[in-house]
């Protein structure tokens, strides 16, 4: 064996989102030949990638097709893709920004954003979650962090927020800064100061994704996110019920205006049936079947997965240990599966989208 006859080998085999060949997409490093035995690394477009045991699999039968007897030892290592298009260079050490959004309140949009970055998560990669919804923010109770302050820190001579850690996630949000039994009374523009400071003030550090869980509906908070920083991509948080995805629709359409260019990387439907504790092979389509599958249809975008309506998912919230980190397989299940497709049409949208149009502040 030689190192080319290696790379002639693994040209046969096809990265399973990018439809091209691991060789031309230079993701093939560090070959190493012994004997009969060959070890190299794959360079991944992500370290969660869901994709790892079918590349490593397509791999071993494609050298041992050639070299029946070669002992195949295959490594692991990430350069996470980003396209962003940073003209004011902020947060500079942030691969992605992710920002997660509903038509209207009330459909789990926050329980989607806080599960969905503890998925990417647990797949090894750096990630952080930013609660932007100023006047009812939850992620601090989500994740068990009520009444806790961050600190401040000193950066290159500039005074900033440390992020509270919680699961291995960074995390800010307006519930840690202000006294929960007082409202947060704020015209527009306090608003958009407070979330610029979320952004320019906040020592995020080096992350692979920082997920923003938007406030419902389109307004203020929404345009000062993308004037702010670009935005990678949006995810879309809809219920079935037919008023849920009727709002839904505003949302796409606000990100689909052509001086926003923010793409949208799928839609997920939560609360999609319910799943009683003692019966969990059965189905109940208490809100509808199926509606948020045929907004992705009718608007041409990926649909990311279903959701269950399960009791767990809400205790878990409530108590301050999102589903994602308990001993509820089936809930933890949907929310990895929905990960695995959010990761996957991000690194495509990396991948395949001209610079100009992703991740642009207007």
């Amino acid at each position: 064996m030689t190192e080319d006859d290696i790379l002639k080998s693994l040209s046969t085999v096809e990265e399973p989102d990018l439809k091209k060949d691991l060789v031309t997409l230079n993701m093939v490093k560090d070959i190493v030949i012994k004997g009969n035995e060959v070890s190299f690394t794959i360079v991944l477009t992500t370290p969660a990638c869901p994709l790892k045991d079918k590349i490593k699999k397509d791999c071993e039968k494609a050298i041992h097709k050639n070299f029946e007897n070669a002992v195949v030892t295959v490594s692991w290592s990430s350069n996470t893709t980003s396209l962003r298009v940073d003209k004011k260079e902020v947060l500079k050490g942030v691969k992605n920004i992710i920002a997660v959004v509903s038509g209207k309140g009330g459909v789990g949009k926050s329980t989607v954003a806080s599960n969905l970055a503890l998925a990417i998560a647990q797949g090894g990669a750096k990630v952080g979650l930013m609660d932007a919804d100023i006047y009812g923010p939850s992620v601090h109770i989500m994740f068990g962090v009520r009444g806790e302050r961050p600190v401040m820190r000193d950066v290159d001579g500039k005074g900033k927020i440390v992020p509270i850690e919680r699961f291995g996630i960074k995390l800010m949000s307006i519930g840690l800064l202000v006294d929960e039994k007082q409202a947060v009374v704020w015209r527009g523009p306090m608003v958009s100061s407070a979330i610029r400071q979320f952004v320019t003030d906040v020592d995020w550090g080096e992350l692979d994704y920082l997920i923003i869980d938007m406030p419902p509906g389109t307004g203020d908070i929404h345009l000062t996110i993308v004037q702010t920083v670009p935005v990678t991509g949006v995810i879309v948080v809809t219920t079935p019920q037919l008023v849920a995805l009727a709002d839904a629709k505003k949302g796409i359409a606000m990100f689909n205006q052509p001086g926003l260019k923010v793409p949208i990387i799928g839609l997920v439907e939560n609360m999609s049936y319910f799943t009683p504790a003692e019966l969990p092979e059965n189905k109940y389509y208490i809100f509808g079947k199926e509606g948020g599958k045929k907004l992705a249809m009718e608007f041409d975008i990926p649909f990311l997965g279903e959701i269950p309506l399960v009791q767990s998912v809400r205790e878990g919230g409530d108590i301050g240990i999102p589903v994602m980190m308990s001993d509820d397989e089936a809930s933890k299940k949907a929310f990895m599966e929905f990960g695995d497709s959010a990761i996957r049409g991000i690194s495509m949208k990396n991948a395949m989208m001209p610079d100009e149009v992703v991740a642009e502040t207007i």
